[in-house]
């Protein structure tokens, strides 16, 4: 087997091309966006490089052909709680159902993280966010939401045989926009609504910069602490509403205010994945042309959950159930879409996952984000819980 190192255009290439090599036989298989890819390894997009680094290798067999890939990355600001050891991280894996070079790619990523002084290592995860190519998948296998991983059954053996242990499990949530909402969030939706102070709205792109704001400011107060998470800044909420505005259903999207101060907010956004997967990864001009025509003849069935909070001061009101309902007579009245799935929820967050199963969903795929101790006789420990 040979191992090279992506130092250059060409490899760089040969990267995104193992993924076509493994998954050309898949139905499911949807081929992310080639610059999604590309980004989270150009320091020019990625503020992650400005806390680490990262690197990509390539293994191609002894006839020269593309058999695997993998990335290994360390981030400063890469910390869970209760943490006590240094952990990098390990992605974008791609492997033939061969645990030799499953472990040729592994162990060259874990002797790469050692010597940057890391002690354990995460993945399969992302160089960046985590609502972005995280987990692996084990059950559920069907086509991928935009920028989540897919991945063949077989890699679950791949990583546990090489003694990675689950660190947590990650959770989707499906439910049919048709079906009726559970009882008990209507009872609820009725007692907010007598209270005139709180009104839930859908977003509106001709104010998409007020908008951002009160993003941001639920963001601060629900998220802002939690797991490492930093405070945002207006400027970068109005960048990110910017970003999704082409492809931004405003119906989907909802804040609760109370006496006009936001205190909730639900994202979604259509599962962008439905317009790509006819592009083959390509986003250029001629790409870009297409997606326009593809989102302007095809009806999209399927809306994602993107975000879902309340501030702090607000929570165990009823106050989701409140927005839900308000929602529903838009989205579910107007018939917008057949299929709604949440983005993952991890389980070490109950409230969350009590909140989704409530909406009567059902567990729709799961996907595992594992760590592997580089010392072996040290004692593991799985994700604590919120």
């Amino acid at each position: 087997m040979q191992l090279i190192t992506v130092v250059n255009k060409s490899t760089a290439k040969e990267f995104l091309q193992v993924a076509v090599e493994i998954y050309q036989q898949d139905a499911n298989w949807i081929r992310p966006l080639d610059k999604d890819i590309e980004q989270v390894f150009d320091e020019k997009k990625n503020k992650a490089f400005r806390y680490g680094e990262a690197i990509r290798w390539i293994l191609k067999n002894a006839d020269g052909k593309l058999i695997g890939r993998i990335a290994a990355f360390v981030n400063k600001k890469y910390k869970s709680k209760d943490d006590d050891v240094p952990v990098g991280g390990v992605g974008f894996f791609e492997c033939i159902n061969d645990q030799a070079a499953a472990n040729y790619l592994f162990d060259t990523a874990k002797t790469w993280l050692q010597s940057r002084g890391m002690q354990a290592m995460d993945g399969p995860i992302n160089f960046g966010e985590r609502d972005r190519w995280w987990g692996l998948q084990v059950e559920g296998f069907q086509q991928p939401l935009y920028c989540m991983n897919y991945n063949l059954p077989y890699y679950q053996q791949l990583f546990e045989n090489y003694g990675f242990q689950l660190f947590f499990n990650q959770y989707c949530y499906s439910l049919k926009v048709k079906d009726k909402l559970d009882e008990k969030f209507y009872e609820r939706h009725k007692q907010v609504a007598e209270d005139p102070n709180y009104k839930a709205v859908h977003i509106k792109r001709n104010q998409l910069e007020k908008f951002a704001k009160d993003f941001c400011v639920v963001y601060n107060k629900a998220w802002a602490g939690h797991a490492g998470l930093k405070q945002m800044e207006e400027k970068t909420a109005i960048l990110m509403f910017n970003a999704m505005k082409p492809v931004m259903d405003e119906r989907i999207c909802w804040f609760t205010y109370y006496k006009d101060e936001p205190v909730a907010v639900w994202m979604n956004l259509p599962d962008l994945n439905q317009w790509f997967r006819h592009l083959n990864g390509r986003l250029d001009l001629i790409g870009k042309l297409k997606f326009l025509w593809i989102k302007a003849t095809r009806r999209n069935k399927k809306f994602t959950g993107i975000i879902f909070g309340i501030v702090p001061e607000h929570q165990g009101k009823g106050v989701d159930a409140f927005m839900i309902i308000e929602a529903s007579k838009v989205i579910q009245q107007r018939q917008l879409y057949d299929d709604y799935e949440m983005q993952w929820i991890g389980d070490f967050n109950p409230k969350m996952m009590n909140i989704a199963a409530s909406l009567g969903t059902y567990i729709s795929r799961r996907l595992i984000t594992y760590r592997y101790l580089f010392d072996r006789k040290k004692e593991f420990k799985r994700h604590p819980v919120l």
